[in-house]
């Protein structure tokens, strides 16, 4: 017996942070900039329901208050102590947070900033510490200049030492080679995991050597047994910006756990604005350049590119929505690497942080009678068309692409084995095809136009005949000119 316990921990290490966690369902969303308190709400009204993952949230660490410019979002990668204490609350309601959500079967993914502190001169952090940037003093934590790399700029990203140990923007560079430093930040990330929290999203990877990562991930404790299975390690996904051209790589932290896949929405993005041909995508991962499946973290747009921070391309964003609206839906069908969602507010200008009172104090997402929210909040995540292929994956979740089907152009279909079909026409003319589907027989709502209510369809049906096939009729005019069913939405 003792033998096997310890087998099935071996299998479950071996695993260990490339493993999501997940529960409740095969995505993940980021919530970006909410409260604590509306993200309860969320996972309790919306996100469970509807068979969300977790939700990856924004640093909860006490962070600077920046007031020139207002308030703006990056004030959160501005760490000044690791108290729980931020713009999106206190600690209680981060602890309330967490359990609320888990036990709803949807987990929390903490974006942690462990590269730097704030680059502030001076000040007051949002939970109340004293700080001075200018003389590396940051006493909340305590960190003094002993811990700090030397202060010099990356001016050569094919510098490896130069990107690893000087200050990105002109942040404090934390020496992570000290033993002292790195025990302070996995105390902090142990915190969380201690709450309930199920990983982390790690900023600025490049920016660290693999090796100091490598040590405070060992030590990271196992995820907590309230929520959790025995030895379930910390999902770990890094952000790593790596587009070509550079000397670190995304691949030299693939070793670690997962890594964001910046050219995966690029890729998507040329396809959707027609510079690519979707019939290419039959083969759509790495046989087009990018990571090992197992080892991508995959997304249309994030808080950084849809913001022109992050690299060029076409990075799709809600502010297009018949194209993002296609690539999520191809995103979220298609299985390669592990999927975020993004989930927006309205900005005018790069800086510009959440909806928020004239002192900084974030807004409350409201919810509209139509489902999508209020207050300034985009809520992508909430769009019918979205929110039902999250339910299309996690139905599809374990089978291969079959029943693969295109016009040698811009439209698209395949199979995800026998449990779900998507067609997609982003070409320039209507297509009126006859496919093979690879379903059971039967009456289909479409989860694109509507909704599966357990009895009926509030939007158009297909139906599937005996030999599996069933007729399409896609307008390329509509705003949604896809179809999706899948057997969890069959009448």
């Amino acid at each position: 017996m003792k033998f096997l316990i310890a087998f099935w921990a071996l299998i479950g290490l071996s695993l260990a942070q490339w493993d999501p966690q997940v529960s409740n369902g095969q995505a993940i969303v980021h919530l970006f900039e909410w409260t604590w308190a509306d993200i309860a709400d969320e996972c309790e009204r919306w996100l469970g329901p509807n068979g969300f993952g977790g939700v990856q949230i924004s640093p909860p660490n006490e962070h600077a208050v920046i007031t020139s410019p207002s308030y703006p979002w990056w004030q959160r990668y501005q760490p000044v102590s690791y108290k729980l204490g931020s713009r999106s609350g206190t600690e209680a309601e981060f602890v309330d947070m967490v359990t609320r959500c888990n036990n709803k079967g949807v987990h929390i993914y903490v974006d942690a900033v462990i590269n730097h502190m704030s680059a502030q001169s001076s000040g007051v952090g949002s939970d109340g510490s004293s700080f001075s940037a200018s003389s590396l003093s940051f006493p909340a934590v305590p960190y003094s200049s002993l811990d700090f790399n030397l202060a010099c700029s990356i001016n050569d990203y094919n510098d490896q030492n130069q990107v690893r140990n000087c200050r990105l923007v002109g942040l404090p560079d934390l020496a992570l080679g000290k033993e002292y430093v790195r025990g302070k930040i996995v105390d902090f990330m142990n915190t969380l995991i201690g709450y309930g929290v199920a990983g982390f999203r790690v900023d600025a990877c490049k920016h660290m050597w693999p090796g100091d990562l490598q040590i405070i991930y060992d030590r990271l404790d196992d995820l907590n047994t309230k929520w959790f299975k025995r030895y379930s390690r910390p999902f770990i996904f890094q952000e790593v910006i790596d587009q070509g051209g550079e000397a670190i790589k995304a691949t030299d932290y693939t070793g670690l756990g997962r890594v964001t896949e910046f050219n995966y929405g690029l890729k998507l993005g040329d396809c959707f604005v027609g510079e690519d041909k979707l019939k290419y995508l039959s083969n759509f991962g790495e046989a087009w350049g990018l990571m090992n499946d197992g080892s991508a973290l995959v997304f249309i747009d994030n808080h950084d590119n849809q913001r022109g921070h992050g690299g060029g391309g076409h990075v799709l964003t809600h502010e297009s929505p018949k194209s993002y609206k296609l690539a999520n839906a191809f995103m979220l069908a298609w299985p390669y690497g592990f999927p975020r969602i993004m989930s927006s507010y309205f900005f005018s200008g790069t800086d510009e942080g959440p909806p928020s009172s004239y002192k900084g104090q974030t807004k409350s997402v409201t919810i509209n009678s139509d489902n999508t929210c209020g207050n300034g909040w985009v809520c992508e995540h909430r769009w019918r068309q979205i929110k039902n292929m999250v339910k299309f994956r996690n139905v599809a979740e374990g089978t291969d692409v079959n029943n693969w089907w295109d016009n040698d152009n811009q439209a698209i279909a395949f199979s995800r084995g026998n449990k779900a079909f998507l067609v997609i026409n982003n070409d320039s003319y209507r297509i009126k095809e006859w496919l093979s589907t690879g379903l059971p027989a039967g009456t289909y709502c479409d989860v694109i136009s509507g909704d599966y209510t357990g009895s009926k369809c509030t939007g158009p049906t297909i139906t599937v005949y005996a030999d599996g096939r069933a007729y399409f009729d896609i307008s390329n005019s509509s705003d949604d000119p896809m179809i999706a069913i899948h057997v969890d939405a069959r009448l």
